[in-house]
């Protein structure tokens, strides 16, 4: 890899925020090299110039995408910390997390899940998806502790699966709305043992 100055670190950057939007369109399929050189209006000999491999952009891409969402939704906690108490703030700010801020489309969440079960068949994510998912177990206890419900670490797990099992049932059974779907079990969810 190279991008020693600042102008290589711009174009590597543009090459990995170009990945990561193939990504979210498109799945893993989408990342290829000349479609990110060409999203990210630079030769295609530049994906091969800043990155060793098509690995290493995609995990790069992967990076970016997920400490993206982690920001936003850290920056949404700080912001409504004091509303967390009203259960539909909380299970909203938790989907959010988990599922997308887009409600108004499936399309978005279905190629979530479907990134998200592919990571499962490249092994030189798992690092990687490993600290992220600490890191969203982490900011959901978070989510919890401010909303003055602290939980353990095996109730995260539980919440997370959860909703994760709910939308994938969802899309199954092909329900309109599979996030008001995991909203509604959630809540239950919530009233039941938090």
């Amino acid at each position: 890899m190279t991008a020693a100055t600042p102008k290589g670190e711009r174009r590597r950057q543009a090459l990995v925020e170009a990945a990561s939007e193939l990504l979210v369109e498109g799945g893993f399929d989408a990342v290829r090299h000349r479609a990110v050189a060409e999203r990210a209006g630079l030769p295609l000999a530049s994906t091969t110039y800043y990155f060793d491999s098509l690995d290493e952009l995609i995990t790069a891409a992967v990076e970016f995408h997920g400490r993206a969402e982690l920001a936003s939704c850290r920056e949404r906690l700080a912001a409504i910390s004091d509303r967390l108490a009203d259960d539909d703030v909380l299970v909203e700010l938790v989907l959010d997390l988990l599922v997308g801020q887009d409600v108004t489309d499936t399309e978005p969440i279905l190629l979530r899940y479907e990134r998200l079960v592919a990571t499962g068949r490249r092994p030189y994510l798992r690092p990687l998806m490993h600290v992220l998912s600490k890191e969203l177990h982490e900011l959901i206890a978070e989510i919890f502790h401010r909303a003055g419900r602290d939980i353990a670490r095996e109730r995260v797990e539980e919440l997370i699966a959860l909703v994760d099992g709910t939308m994938v049932n969802a899309f199954i059974e092909l329900k309109p709305d599979p996030r008001g779907v995991a909203a509604r079990m959630l809540r239950s969810a919530l009233s039941r043992h938090t």
